[in-house]
């Protein structure tokens, strides 16, 4: 049975944690955040997790 390759753009984006859950980041705070304000921006630092909803569609996506 041939191996499943990583997909790229979501291992990039996600972060499985030793508990198992996924970490991912808010969208947004990666570039042109000069216009957008501090509120938002300090927001945007803590990273937040992955819904189950969320993890249960990206279960079959190799991370």
């Amino acid at each position: 049975m041939p191996k499943l390759k990583t997909h790229k753009g979501t291992k990039k984006v996600l972060n499985v944690r030793d508990s198992g859950s996924i970490k991912i980041g808010h969208p947004g705070t990666r570039h042109n955040t000069g216009k957008k304000n501090a509120a938002s921006n300090r927001s945007g630092r803590k990273a937040s997790e992955l819904s189950k909803a969320d993890a249960n569609r990206l279960k079959n996506v190799t991370i």
